[in-house]
C-alpha cells in the first residue's frame, strides 16, 4: 500500500506539473504573439471615439459624399443661370474664278445665348440644391452616430469580457490552490484519492467558460479595431466598467430628441426634398419665358453669294445678329408629366409616413430604456449586497475544507454561487453602460458625449 500510495502521489505531481507547463506555454505563446508580432495599444474610450471619427471608413465615405453634394447643388442651380453656346465651321472652298486661287480656306461661327425670364421650376430648384447639401451633412451625422455607437458598444463588450476573464482566472487560481491543498492532505494521509480527483474536476470545469469569454473578448477587439479603421493593429481597451445611478425626465428628453436627433432631421429633409422634386416636375405644366440672342459671323474672305457679275467686288457678305423672347407652353399633357408627378407624390407620402413612425417611436424607446435603468439599478443593488457574503462564504468553506471539516460538494456549491453572483454583478454594470449608450443615441447626444461620469 505504501508503494502504491507513493506512485499515485508521483503521478499526481507529474500531472500537475504538466498542466502548469501547458499554461505557461500558452501564456508565453500569447505574449510572443502580442509583443513580438502585433502592436498592442492601450486605448481609452475617448481616444477610441476620436480615432473612429478620424479613420472610420463609413465616416470617410460620408465626407466624400458631402463634397459631391456641392456639385449636385450646382446642377440644381444651373436652371436659373444663362446658357451660351458657340458653333464653328471651317474648311476649304474650291473653284475657278478670275484672279482667285483654286482653293481658299473659309470659316464662320454661330452663337446662341438664352436666359430664363420666367420658369416655375427655378425657385424649387434653388431650394432643392440647398436641401441636397443639408441631406449630405445629416447623412454624415447619422454615419458618425452609428459608428461611434458601434465603437462604444464594442469597447464596453471588450471590458466586460476582460473582467469575466480576470474573474475566471482568479477562480482558477483558487481552485488550483484547493488542488494543492488536497494533494498535501493526501500525502499526509488525511484524505483519499477521490478528494484530489474531485478538486481537479472542479478546476477543469472552469476551462470552457474561460475559453468562451476569451473568444468573446477577441471578437470585441476585432469589432473595435475595424470601426476605428485600424484593423491591422491590436488594441487593448483601458478602463473598467462603472455603474452610476441615473434618472432622466423622459418628457423633456423626448423633446430634446425630437429636435436634435440626426436621423429625424435627415427624415425631415428627405420629405422636403421629395416635395421640391414634385414642384420641379409640376413646373412643366406652366409656360416658360426665355430671352434669346443668336448671331452669325462670317469673315470677309468667305464668298457667300454672287450677284451674277464676274467681279469679286460684287460678291455679297452676310453676318447677322438677332434677339428676342421665346415662349414655351405645354398645352396638352400626354400623361408623361402627370405620371411623374403621381410617382413623386407617392414617394413624398411614404417619406412622411416613415417620419411620423420614427417620431412616434422616440418616446416609446426612451420609456423602455428608462425602465431598463430602474430594473438594472435594482438588480445591481441586490447583487452588490450579496457578492460580499458569497465571497466570505467561499473563504470560510475553503478553510474548513483544508481542515477536513467541509466537503468538496459544499466548496463547489459555494464557489459556483460566488462565481454566478460576481458574473451577474459585472453583467448588470455592462447592461447599464449599454443602456446608457442606447439612451445617448436615442436622445441625439452623441455629439455631446463624455465618459467623465463619477460612480456614486
Amino acid at each position: 500500500m505504501g508503494d502504491a500510495k507513493k506512485r499515485a502521489v508521483d503521478k499526481f505531481r507529474a500531472d500537475l506539473t504538466l498542466r502548469i507547463a501547458k499554461r505557461l506555454q500558452k501564456k508565453l505563446a500569447l505574449g510572443f504573439i502580442v509583443f513580438g508580432v502585433a502592436r498592442v495599444d492601450g486605448i481609452t474610450l475617448d481616444a477610441a471615439l476620436s480615432r473612429t471619427l478620424e479613420k472610420n471608413p463609413e465616416i470617410v465615405q460620408a465626407r466624400i459624399v458631402l463634397e459631391q453634394a456641392a456639385g449636385k447643388r450646382l446642377v440644381f442651380r444651373s436652371t436659373a443661370l444663362p446658357d451660351f453656346k458657340i458653333q464653328g465651321l471651317a474648311g476649304l472652298q474650291g473653284g475657278k474664278r478670275a484672279d482667285e486661287p483654286t482653293l481658299r480656306p473659309f470659316a464662320f461661327a454661330r452663337g446662341f445665348f438664352s436666359q430664363p425670364l420666367f420658369d416655375a421650376a427655378v425657385p424649387a430648384s434653388l431650394r432643392r440644391g440647398n436641401i441636397e447639401m443639408l441631406i449630405a451633412q445629416q447623412r454624415l451625422n447619422v454615419a458618425i452616430v452609428e459608428q461611434l455607437h458601434t465603437t462604444r458598444i464594442a469597447f464596453y463588450t471588450a471590458l466586460y469580457n476582460d473582467s469575466l476573464r480576470a474573474l475566471g482566472e482568479a477562480q482558477r487560481e483558487r481552485l488550483a490552490q484547493n488542488v494543492t491543498t488536497q494533494s498535501e492532505r493526501y500525502r499526509a494521509g488525511q484524505t483519499n484519492r477521490a478528494a484530489i480527483v474531485s478538486a481537479q474536476l472542479l478546476e477543469r470545469e472552469l476551462e470552457p467558460r474561460i475559453q468562451e469569454v476569451e473568444r468573446g473578448y477577441e471578437g470585441a477587439l476585432l469589432t473595435l479595431a475595424t470601426t476605428m479603421g485600424s484593423a491591422d493593429d491590436t488594441v487593448r481597451p483601458d478602463g473598467q466598467l462603472q455603474f452610476a445611478a441615473l434618472n432622466y425626465d423622459v418628457a423633456s428628453e423626448t423633446s430634446t430628441a425630437l429636435s436634435q436627433r440626426a436621423d429625424l432631421q435627415l427624415a425631415r429633409l428627405l420629405v422636403r426634398a421629395a416635395a421640391e422634386d414634385q414642384r420641379i416636375i409640376e413646373a412643366q405644366y406652366y409656360p416658360a419665358l426665355d430671352a434669346v440672342v443668336s448671331g452669325l459671323g462670317i469673315p470677309v474672305t468667305v464668298r457667300t453669294a454672287n450677284s451674277g457679275s464676274a467681279l469679286s467686288s460684287n460678291d455679297i457678305l452676310s453676318s447677322e445678329i438677332a434677339g428676342g423672347v421665346a415662349f414655351t407652353w405645354r398645352v396638352i399633357d400626354n400623361g408623361r408629366v402627370g405620371g411623374q408627378v403621381a410617382r413623386q407624390r407617392a414617394i413624398r407620402e411614404m417619406n412622411e409616413i416613415s417620419l411620423r413612425q420614427i417620431e412616434a417611436n422616440v418616446s416609446l424607446d426612451l420609456q423602455r430604456i428608462s425602465n431598463n435603468f430602474r430594473a438594472i439599478e435594482g438588480r445591481w443593488k441586490s447583487l452588490n449586497a450579496a457578492v460580499t457574503g458569497a465571497e466570505q462564504n467561499v473563504i470560510v468553506i475553503q478553510r474548513s475544507l483544508a481542515e477536513g471539516l467541509s466537503s468538496q460538494l459544499e466548496f463547489r456549491t459555494a464557489e459556483s454561487s460566488f462565481l454566478e453572483t460576481r458574473s451577474a454583478l459585472l453583467s448588470a454594470a455592462y447592461q447599464q453602460n449599454v443602456a446608457l449608450a442606447e439612451w445617448d443615441r436615442a436622445t441625439g447626444r452623441y455629439f455631446q458625449f463624455s465618459n467623465d461620469r463619477k460612480v456614486p
